[in-house]
């Protein structure tokens, strides 16, 4: 070798190793050190159906623990309360008075949901751009298999597990599908007829042989093995504790096995119930101690929330899903959209912290493309990057929601405060406030005693909602 070329060598050998050091000395999350991400999004769960969170029920052992390895969050909230829109804030970044998708809409013929557009940019997309490894494993709910709505022009590079989310109801289902591809399991299903609501898509199984929870795990747990090299976004958004609604009565929540709860005074299903969330609780320790066992603890953020809050279905009302708040599924009072939240990253999150930081699925955009170090597009997010960390966090001017069916209300968190404009029975809108410090239940409306507080709100509600077509308002001008 030459000595120039020697020299140009060792010139070359002392930048890298000196862009080495300046990467660990200043905890870059560029490439070098691109931390894995892991987001399980549970189905139905509600803020009160953890133990961590209050649940006395039941336990979640392997969720309190990664609570107490990481961080909880007590004012962490969805971006809508029922399935799809909630999957579309995540995805893309925008809360509901700018989302593509703000609610559970259909496509006629057996079309599956409302697809994300050509044009939309979601979060895996980024994470893509960036380098990642992307799968998604269990229930999309934003298009299917042959319109732009597919998770393979979404960002991801394979997929596994329903796309429409009305088949995901059946927990023991006639198949999956991966990468475009149905792969049939060993259950016998009955669907219902094609003149109802879901078109003949509802179903419910006469013989259960593969519980698709079992298989989410297995694909997971494959999936982070085959890419630990890699870095890797693992987005795992199971069906779980959502209940059939198609299935016969007294058989809409659906468990592998009830033993575990057998010496229980329960009905049968509140224990298959309860069942459900001990699956989900065993699937994220598997996943947990596999992280460890690879020795990816340390480069891999584990998130686990859900996408709004319980059903209203009666037999599992004893269980006291949503807590202190007022509200469920499909309603914007906080036990709709409050949501548990706990997040672990070995030595960047300290051990044992709580948040009450007001944040929302939304924020996950600007996080995750920062923790990739890749630019985030426009979105309604800040960055939970600081607080994950323990640094000073940026915070939210106000966090706003809405919902469509069956009528249009909207709801908009600001500091201690909490707006609900909705129509009363004459179908005239009237806006309900309420002080969330002093009254977590919002049991008490003091709109009448804060008259400047609840006009700025109202005002905010209506000049910050961008109209959709597909999701007008009344407020809407011509």
């Amino acid at each position: 070798m030459s000595a120039k070329a020697s020299a140009s060598w060792i010139y070359c050998l002392i930048i890298a190793i000196c862009s080495c050091q300046q990467t660990t000395e200043e905890n870059s999350v560029g490439k070098a050190t691109q931390p894995n991400i892991i987001f399980i999004f549970a189905d139905d769960l509600g803020y009160n159906d953890l133990s961590c969170y209050g649940q006395t029920h039941f336990s979640t052992l392997n969720i309190d623990a990664l609570a107490e390895q990481g961080i909880r969050f007590t004012s962490f909230y969805t971006a809508s309360p029922v399935c799809a829109p909630a999957r579309c804030g995540l995805m893309t970044g925008w809360d509901m008075g700018h989302a593509l998708i703000r609610g559970n809409q259909q496509v006629p013929n057996r079309g599956g949901q409302l697809p994300l557009p050509d044009s939309a940019i979601t979060v895996a997309e980024k994470l893509q751009e960036a380098g990642y490894v992307t799968g998604m494993i269990g229930k999309w709910g934003l298009g299917n298999a042959v319109n732009s709505g597919n998770p393979l022009k979404q960002g991801f590079d394979s997929y596994y597990g329903y796309l429409d989310q009305i088949l995901a109801h059946n927990a023991f289902p006639e198949f999956v599908l991966k990468n475009n591809d149905t792969l049939y399991l060993e259950n016998e299903v009955t669907y219902l007829s094609d003149t109802l609501w879901h078109e003949g898509l509802g179903s419910h199984s006469t013989k259960k042989v593969d519980y698709v929870q079992d298989l989410f795990t297995q694909e997971a747990t494959s999936f982070i093995t085959q890419n630990q090299d890699n870095p890797f976004f693992l987005y795992l958004p199971v069906i779980i504790p959502h209940s059939n609604g198609e299935a016969l009565e007294n058989e809409k929540n659906e468990a592998p096995s009830l033993a575990k709860f057998a010496n229980k005074s329960w009905n049968r299903e509140q224990k298959a119930y309860a069942a459900m969330i001990n699956e989900l609780d065993r699937a994220v320790g598997a996943i947990v101690d596999l992280v460890d066992s690879l020795g990816l603890g340390e480069n891999t953020l584990i998130v686990f929330t859900s996408d709004n809050g319980p059903d209203t279905y009666e037999p599992i009302q004893m269980f006291n899903s949503n807590g202190p708040w007022r509200g469920h599924k499909r309603d914007l009072y906080e036990g709709g959209v409050r949501m548990p939240l706990v997040a672990r990253w070995t030595n960047t999150i300290d051990a044992g912290r709580e948040s009450d930081h007001p944040s929302a699925l939304w924020d996950f955009m600007p996080t995750f493309c920062e923790m990739a170090g890749v630019e985030a597009p426009m979105n309604d997010g800040i960055s939970l990057l600081p607080e994950l960390r323990g640094e000073t966090q940026p915070k939210h001017d106000y966090l706003y929601f809405e919902f469509p069916i069956p009528y249009f209300w909207q709801a908009l968190r600001m500091d201690q405060w909490k707006a609900i404009k909705k129509p009363d029975e004459s179908e005239t809108y009237q806006l309900e406030l309420y002080d969330l410090q002093a009254d977590p239940g919002e049991e008490t409306n003091v709109a009448s005693e804060h008259p400047a507080i609840a006009a700025q709100m109202d005002s905010i509600m209506i000049n910050h909602r961008i109209p959709n077509q597909n999701f007008p308002s009344p407020f809407d001008q011509p």
